[in-house]
């Protein structure tokens, strides 16, 4: 009935830790904040007060959006699945972008774990579903607000 969230195991273990976080540091740091906001006295005008219970709700709501997403992870381990050669969830992939000749690696991951910075790019992206199913040498075109880029797919790694 609900729908399975793919990640990584690393991505898995970052929304642990996160939650862990959240629930054993962030959370009794805001009930303290409120504890010491409340003894300010009259709480309609009391800044501190509204500051630290708007804090509480973000927390809360991020606590039960990673428990969910947690409940719902299906983990998927790259390095045991056999390699077919065909780019899938979680593989890296290296391209060439034919109209400069720049080349890019770009790892294919869940949308909690996607970063650009790092290069890994969420499986919903334009770029991950033009790559997913591909193999070496295939070209693929790329949707983007400029217009369309072509890229060359130079190799596939399961690392």
């Amino acid at each position: 009935m609900f729908n399975k969230i793919p990640m990584t195991l690393r991505g898995f273990n970052k929304l642990k830790s996160e939650l862990k976080k959240l629930k054993y540091i962030t959370r009794p740091c805001i009930v303290k904040a409120i504890a010491n906001a409340r003894q300010l006295g009259d709480l309609k005008e009391n800044a501190e007060y509204h500051s630290a219970r708007e804090e509480q709700s973000f927390c809360e709501n991020r606590i039960c959006e990673i428990e969910n997403k947690l409940l719902r992870a299906q983990i998927i381990d790259i390095t045991k699945i056999p390699f077919k050669g065909i780019v899938i969830f979680g593989s890296t992939v290296t391209v060439l972008q034919i109209s400069t000749s720049n080349i890019f690696v770009y790892t294919i991951v869940g949308d909690d774990e996607a970063n650009y910075k790092e290069f890994s790019i969420s499986i919903h992206s334009p770029m991950s579903r033009a790559l997913i199913g591909k193999k070496k040498n295939d070209i693929i075109k790329v949707n983007t607000p400029t217009g369309y880029i072509k890229y060359i797919i130079k190799k596939i790694e399961y690392i």
